[in-house]
């Protein structure tokens, strides 16, 4: 089964409950996505302390990654 057909079975099925439980895994849905969005920037944190240590990258201002970032 394809993405577009699990989406599409997924969505048959969620318009078959109740309104309360359609809120209810709406809630769900979201709190699940920010989950994986804190574990998105977990990971990206922990990549950057370990090529900070390995020397792969330096500590600079605010200014002067603004500065790079534009260039």
């Amino acid at each position: 089964m394809n993405q577009q057909n699990a989406f599409a079975d997924a969505l048959d099925a969620a318009e078959q409950l109740d309104a309360d439980a359609q809120a209810e895994l709406v809630a769900l849905l979201s709190r699940r996505l920010a989950e994986r969005g804190r574990e998105r920037v977990a990971a990206t944190v922990a990549q950057a302390r370990r090529e900070f240590a390995a020397g792969q990258c330096q500590a600079m201002s605010a200014a002067e990654l603004v500065r790079e970032a534009q260039s």
